[in-house]
């Protein structure tokens, strides 16, 4: 694991690239989607593969890749924001140049697929980066307020402590714990077992989250990282939005309470659920790789210092 580092806040006047490295995206609606960024007074640079295409992919291996290497590479552009998710993020792993993103640290912001792509840079660049909306959520009707502010923390930096006001926390396991934020989408985290990209859970908060997933597979996927030693080896666990994973195939079926009982209970860790972060409505975006506390008996998940330098 590389040491850690922080990327620097942004300042007005600022250029911000987007880019697309999983899932083709529609350029007007990531277009209409940046006026935000020009109105919060930054400046935006659109990535080539916004206008690509290869099947469900924005763009090949080599250009997806290629592109996010030179953004991190160019000294004007001072943040990365992902269009959006999608498939396709973990096909371009081995292509990244992490020498060269750990001399060249700066925000690097999205969710979703781009799980692979957080664990990847944070194990072998060390380079903090951030689970939150992508541009195109910002194009979406009726965005939540708390989803737009979450930009705004790109020019002014705050710590981030999530408490009730935000929304109702359960508590799985009572306990405190203290470790890096790791972890996002559910499905991807899965996908970096057994590769060089594998999540290290080791003394760290776990946080997860998915969406259209039926119950069985939510099953599948816990089971694998309870097996693969996740589970028992994080300091804690986040659970956040669970959107639209209900059972369709399989009518007859596990709740995901059951669910989260079988796996996450019995692993003892102290646990809280019902964060909005995630396919949901808010989003609320955190700094993945900076340490931070979780409290069941305050209901609180609360990082200790900001996550870019000021």
């Amino acid at each position: 694991m590389a040491e850690l580092i922080k990327p620097r806040r942004l300042s007005p006047g600022d250029t911000v690239a987007i880019t697309a490295p999983a899932s083709w995206v529609d350029k007007e609606q990531v277009k209409a989607a940046s006026l935000y960024l020009e109105k919060i007074g930054l400046h935006v640079r659109l990535g080539e593969t916004l206008s690509m295409q290869y099947g469900y992919l924005a763009g090949t291996d080599e250009a997806r890749a290629g592109e996010l290497n030179a953004m991190f590479a160019d000294p004007a552009i001072k943040a990365i924001i992902c269009a959006r998710g999608g498939y396709g993020t973990g096909r371009i792993a081995d292509l990244l140049d992490y020498e060269l993103i750990r001399a060249n640290p700066k925000i690097f912001w999205g969710y979703s697929d781009i799980t692979f792509l957080h664990a990847a840079i944070s194990r072998f660049a060390g380079l903090v980066t951030f689970h939150g909306p992508m541009l195109i959520d910002l194009g979406k009707d009726e965005v939540h307020p708390l989803t737009v502010q979450n930009y705004e923390t790109l020019l002014h930096p705050s710590v981030l402590r999530y408490t009730e006001a935000i929304s109702p926390l359960q508590t799985l396991v009572e306990g405190e714990a203290f470790g890096p934020i790791v972890g996002g989408n559910l499905s991807l985290i899965v996908s970096t077992l057994g590769t060089p990209y594998e999540l290290d859970t080791r003394g760290k908060l776990l946080f997860i989250e998915d969406i259209d997933e039926e119950p069985y597979r939510l099953d599948r996927m816990l089971n694998q990282l309870k097996l693969a030693g996740k589970l028992a080896d994080a300091a804690g666990i986040l659970i956040g939005d669970f959107n639209n994973c209900v059972p369709n195939k399989r009518k007859v079926s596990l709740t995901l309470e059951e669910i989260f009982n079988d796996h996450i209970v019995s692993a003892g860790k102290p646990t809280l659920s019902g964060f909005k972060i995630g396919h949901c409505s808010p989003n609320i975006a955190i700094p993945m790789g900076l340490r931070a506390r979780m409290s069941t008996y305050e209901k609180v998940l609360a990082c200790m210092e900001p996550g870019v330098e000021a």
